[in-house]
């Protein structure tokens, strides 16, 4: 996409980087309430409206300020409520909620590639909607295949490191809980060093290989 301007470039993330933080969030709140946990419904963060999501700095403010630098492309909402407390199995039903998260993003990645299909088809005299179709399609593979990858991460307070004190003996999960508290700043820190993208690349890069072999691109 080095051939867009700015402007086009933001026109042609925008609607990407919103749904993938968005229905990432709706995910996990669907899963809470699965498990019993109606609070993210009862507060109305159950709906696709971002309003009700977007984070000013995370949802808007990073990703623009990512998206100008060309760096590893990343942003946040609002996180959902969820009370543990109403789980019946809370330490592994929490998991499973955090799991929901990443997992939305890889179903929405499968999605995006088959608009990117579908605008490829189109292509020709419809050029003008096959373009912008390609352009997103590729955006949206790209932003929910990081952001899964990166929630996935085994520490917390990233999905990965739910995921896995969920399945932590008691003793050992208290004691990886700890670490929450500074998760944010070691992320930010991993970011601005570098070591983040580093760490982050090839992951992305086999997952994206495995995506355009599933949707033979």
């Amino acid at each position: 996409m080095n051939e867009l301007s700015f402007l086009q470039t933001v026109a042609v993330w925008a609607l990407p980087v919103i749904f993938a933080i968005t229905v990432h969030e709706v995910a996990h709140g669907w899963m809470a309430k699965r498990f019993g946990d109606p609070t993210a419904d009862m507060l109305g963060r159950l709906t696709l409206n971002p309003v009700k999501h977007i984070d000013p700095i995370g949802t808007v403010a990073v990703p623009l300020i990512l998206l100008w630098l060309g760096g590893l492309l990343f942003g946040w909402a609002k996180p959902v409520p969820v009370a543990t407390e109403n789980f019946r199995r809370p330490k592994q039903d929490m998991a499973w909620v955090a799991a929901a998260g990443p997992a939305s993003n890889l179903i929405m990645a499968l999605l995006w590639g088959m608009i990117f299909k579908l605008g490829a088809a189109l292509g020709g005299s419809l050029a003008w909607v096959a373009i912008p179709l390609m352009y997103m399609g590729l955006a949206g593979m790209q932003i929910n295949i990081i952001l899964a990858v990166l929630n996935l991460l085994p520490f917390p307070p990233l999905d990965g490191g739910r995921v896995l004190s969920g399945f932590l003996p008691d003793k050992w999960a208290n004691q990886y809980n700890r670490i929450e508290p500074y998760g944010l700043l070691i992320l930010l820190v991993l970011l601005a060093s570098g070591a983040l993208g580093t760490l982050l690349q090839p992951l992305v890069t086999g997952a994206y290989t495995i995506l355009e072999k599933v949707l033979q691109l």
